[in-house]
């Protein structure tokens, strides 16, 4: 069994900083790339970040651009996702995901954690 774990959701105001942490666990599986998504209330789930594991080449949202930071650290099987300049914009469920294969579904994802940003 593979488990996400996502941790370092909060509230805050806005232009504050939040690192979100995701760590695997479990059995060996095999990981193309992870990714994180977001969704706020009345809105569907969207792609925010994602990091190939290997390689580790980052794709951000045209929204998060120079504000959001995706990194991996491949020893601690944790990827993160460092917020800056938070909006209420930005306000959502934040899940990371992981998935086995480019252009394949993501296989495995985590409960999600809050990230409310106020104004």
């Amino acid at each position: 069994q593979v488990q996400l774990v996502e941790s370092g959701g909060g509230l805050v105001q806005t232009g504050a900083s939040l690192r979100l942490s995701c760590a695997a666990s479990g059995r060996t599986f095999s990981r193309y790339s992870m990714g994180w998504f977001r969704q706020a209330p009345g809105k569907e789930r969207g792609a925010v970040a994602t990091i190939t594991w290997s390689v580790g080449t980052t794709w951000y949202t045209d929204s998060v651009k120079g504000r959001f930071t995706i990194s991996r650290d491949n020893a601690k099987n944790t990827v993160y996702l460092q917020m800056t300049s938070l909006e209420p914009e930005d306000t959502a469920v934040y899940y990371c995901a992981s998935r086995s294969r480019a252009g394949g579904a993501y296989d495995y994802w985590g409960q999600g954690t809050q990230v409310t940003v106020s104004s």
